[in-house]
């Protein structure tokens, strides 16, 4: 009996160790730094890692061109754009499980042709180069065969793209009623009317007259809701001055960021990498004579002006062809001059002067920093016995008897934004807050704390005619003279014909012609257009503005010229991007409907690899 157990325990620890050493080959293979290198699957098609990594790095460059500063991966993933990136991956997937699902293949041939075409690969004089083609895509990250699959099925799906949009046009009638629509035109003229042009000024308000304006117009003096409350408050500005930093803690940080204060010269530059010495110089040579320019040179190599944009950069910053483009002036071209990259032309936009500020100068600002830096850790540890001061049932003053914490009370409407209503985490907890309901503690956006306490609520209340009489005046006299100046502007409307000139009236008449329905004029109130392409020939208005009114007559119509040039061209325009739109979404719909029926497997480790990887 014994000698059987000792077999089976034997047993056991083999098949323990063999299962250990399968489960340790499979996170060799599988985890993200092995051989599988696959993101999931949709349907038979492999989602691959490769393809979410460049999708991301592009969106990121995408955002960073657009903020013009780099943006972290966690607050770009904080906005979903890993979320989003991940989902247009699968959809090109499963749009490329449709293609192969449908028989569509591209050929070997197809896909050289497409390769040997592509600019980025290409020398200058326009010839695929395989040392270049070879090269740029080490930069990106990619094996040939990688490429070249990615390709394939780029260009599989661009053929199922076009099966699928093709022929799809708007009806030409949508076009030319947009068209007509848009290239209408007014001719008017019009003159504001202020209280200068009335004839006699706006007598004085009655009790009656005011006590009807009151009545009819409650808002005005209804004081807001105002809400009492108690609160306690700690911030770091409160302890800065009490917190001592040395002058060697400030020298410190001054060295620490020292590239902030003493920036050396820099140069906005831009870098065109060539693909060998010999296209490099026939680059210069060409520049030299004349023959061509850098943009030029740029647009040949299949590039933008964005894409080969430096922009600010220091002498270190450029390696080897530092010295020289250093030495150039705004406006030069230098080099070619040997980088990592290849032989490169640096062109040289603007020049940016040495900047220095010296540690006396930093001082002050540099103290407060580390003095509220200190004063915010104060703050975060005490917060531990502060919170636990609050379980313990301490009430608000007590909290100031036995902490730092400052005791006030005051009350606030949803407008207040002085003192402690100046932090927004402030005003949310005020509004947010309920009589009777335990005190928390909260933060603040410098780092600071509070906690509060409603003790009454004043709901919105209309205010006595003896406390607004001074504002109900005010508002009464304001509103009675721009009723008079519309009344007279309606009488001087009622005097125009088709051949009255408007200054005749005393007006300052302003004529517009060739307005369009996007046309704005000044001084006219918000739907002025709207209304004047309402109005008929000859037809005169009076339309209160802001301030008072102003007078419009509709002197012509203008159809729509849509056999003119420039119409023309808009209804090209239009037509192209209403086509556009139409095969998008059509294109979208048919896109989700496959995605639908696909069945989508992620590997949610492999992804959160990869972003992990970002940060």
């Amino acid at each position: 009996m014994a000698e059987t157990k000792k077999k089976s325990t034997r047993f056991s620890v083999w098949v323990i160790l063999i299962l250990l050493f399968v489960g340790l080959l499979g996170f060799g293979t599988g985890g993200f730094s092995g051989s599988v290198q696959r993101l999931g699957m949709a349907g038979d098609t492999e989602i691959r890692l490769n393809a979410y990594t460049a999708a991301l790095n592009d969106q990121l460059r995408s955002l960073e061109a657009q903020t013009g500063s780099r943006v972290p991966f966690q607050q770009a993933q904080q906005a979903g754009l890993d979320r989003q990136v991940l989902g247009q991956v699968v959809t090109q997937a499963t749009l490329d499980n449709e293609a192969a699902r449908l028989g569509l293949s591209i050929g070997d041939a197809r896909v050289a042709d497409e390769v040997v075409a592509t600019p980025t690969f290409q020398n200058l004089s326009g010839s695929f180069d395989r040392e270049t083609y070879r090269r740029a895509l080490s930069n990106a990250g990619f094996t040939e065969a990688d490429y070249e699959d990615t390709l394939r099925a780029d260009i599989a799906r661009t053929l199922l793209q076009g099966a699928v949009i093709g022929g799809v046009d708007m009806p030409s009638v949508y076009t030319d009623t947009l068209v007509s629509f848009l290239g209408e035109t007014r001719d008017l003229v019009l003159a504001p009317v202020t209280a200068d042009d009335l004839t006699a000024p706006v007598r004085g308000p009655s009790a009656n007259d005011l006590r009807s304006f009151y009545e009819e117009n409650p808002d005005l003096f209804t004081a807001p809701e105002m809400r009492q409350i108690t609160y306690v408050m700690l911030t770091p500005a409160m302890l800065a001055d009490e917190v001592e930093i040395d002058d060697a803690q400030v020298e410190a940080l001054y060295e620490q960021r020292i590239e902030e204060f003493q920036q050396p010269e820099r140069r906005l530059v831009e870098r065109l990498v060539l693909s060998d010495a010999e296209a490099a110089e026939a680059a210069r040579t060409a520049l030299d004579a004349g023959e061509t320019t850098f943009d030029a040179l740029v647009e040949e190599r299949g590039l933008t002006l964005s894409q080969v944009d430096l922009g600010d950069v220091a002498i270190d910053d450029l390696g080897p062809a530092g010295e020289t483009v250093f030495a150039a002036e705004p406006g030069d071209v230098a080099g070619p001059v040997e980088t990592s990259l290849g032989p490169a032309l640096f062109r040289v936009n603007a020049v940016l002067a040495a900047e220095e500020t010296p540690l006396e100068e930093a001082a002050p600002a540099l103290r407060q920093e580390l003095a509220t830096d200190q004063a915010r850790r104060v703050i975060n540890q005490s917060a531990e016995q502060i919170n636990d001061l609050i379980a313990g049932g301490a009430a608000l003053e007590d909290l100031a008897d036995r902490t730092e914490l400052t005791l006030d009370s005051a009350s606030f409407s949803v407008d207040s934004t002085e003192g402690p209503a100046a932090y927004e985490n402030f005003r949310t907890a005020i509004q947010e807050a309920e009589q009777g309901a335990y005190p928390e503690l909260m933060e603040l956006e410098d780092g600071g704390i509070f906690a509060l306490r409603l003790d009454a609520v004043t709901p919105p209340e209309l205010r006595p005619i003896p406390q607004v009489r001074e504002e109900l005046g005010q508002a009464w006299r304001a509103e009675a003279e721009r009723q008079a100046i519309i009344d007279r502007a309606e009488e001087l409307a009622g005097e125009i014909t088709a051949e009255t000139d408007l200054a005749t009236l005393g007006l300052e008449p302003l004529t517009q012609t060739g307005l369009t329905r996007g046309s704005f004029v000044e001084g006219t109130p918000q739907d002025f257009m709207q209304t004047v392409f309402e109005m008929q020939p000859d037809e005169v208005r009076a339309l209160p503005t802001s301030d008072g009114a102003v007078i419009v007559r509709l002197d012509q119509v203008t159809e729509a010229d849509t056999d003119s040039e420039r119409m023309s061209a808009q209804a090209q325009s239009i037509t192209e991007q209403v086509n556009a739109g139409l095969a998008q979404d059509l294109y979208a719909a048919y896109a989700d409907r496959v995605r639908a029926r696909t069945d989508v497997v992620i590997d949610q480790a492999a992804v959160n690899a990869v972003n992990a990887q970002m940060n």
